[in-house]
């Protein structure tokens, strides 16, 4: 049976969704009925979100912070709480992407990278599993990772380790969380035009030439298969990670 998403009583934890594939995803689980908490290290940029949502008709509350930070994280779960009174999704979309050659990577950049990256979604997960286990109530966790988690890309070496090093947690955390009924997924985007990448004029024009589908992804590529996988009908799947990138890893050429 095809079913459309309809996620009427779930509550959602979306970090970094002031822009770009994560406001996509808020968006689309509010109009498909969730309550959503909308986190951005921007607070007027996760207002701003959190107000389009909310004009058009979706449950959506925004919160201004930093995602790798422990207290803060748990001040996120407290207000999906307070606002909603439960908590059944978290995905940790928050990241940073700092180029650099790897003989002249600094100390201070890794560390910045792995504290967003590897220990914000680590710890989100963490907290959101420890609610929904009190709940009783099954639920979806997911992390955003990276086709340079799969193959290699020029300066990005901290990058890929760290979106790796998610798939492997999310296989990982498969054996604690699969009791509480609780499905923990990756998704690995590949070129996306988003406001970030369109301030690089040649950038479509680039990964059209070397995608295999012949154009980067949009938002609402990488959206569509992240509500598929949080969606409750979606729970066996678990451990898993889903490549949305036109092909591009099957052939890798590179932009450069």
């Amino acid at each position: 049976m095809i079913t459309s998403f309809r996620f009427t009583n779930e509550v959602a934890i979306i970090t970094g969704a002031g822009m770009g594939i994560g406001f996509e995803i808020a968006r689309q689980l509010a109009a498909a009925g969730a309550s959503v908490v909308l986190n951005d290290i921007d607070e007027d940029l996760a207002a701003k979100a959190a107000q389009v949502i909310t004009e058009a008709g979706g449950n959506c509350t925004a919160i201004g912070g930093d995602a790798s930070d422990i207290d803060f994280i748990e001040k996120m779960v407290a207000l999906a709480i307070k606002k909603y009174g439960r908590l059944t999704i978290a995905i940790a979309n928050a990241g940073i992407t700092l180029f650099a050659d790897f003989f002249s990577y600094q100390p201070a950049a890794l560390q910045r990278v792995m504290n967003v990256n590897l220990a914000g979604s680590f710890f989100l997960a963490q907290a959101a599993a420890k609610q929904i286990r009190a709940q009783k109530s099954g639920g979806s966790i997911l992390f955003m990772s990276s086709v340079t988690g799969h193959q290699a890309h020029q300066n990005l070496a901290a990058y890929g380790m760290t979106k790796a090093g998610l798939e492997m947690l999310a296989k990982s955390l498969v054996i604690e969380l699969s009791p509480l009924k609780i499905s923990i997924n990756a998704i690995a985007p590949g070129a996306t035009v988003t406001e970030r990448t369109a301030e690089d004029a040649a950038y479509k024009t680039t990964w059209s030439r070397i995608t295999p589908m012949g154009n980067p992804a949009a938002v609402t590529d990488i959206a569509n298969a992240a509500l598929f996988l949080v969606d409750p009908a979606s729970r066996h799947i678990t451990g898993q990670t889903i490549v949305v990138d036109g092909g591009w890893t099957c052939v890798s050429p590179s932009p450069y």
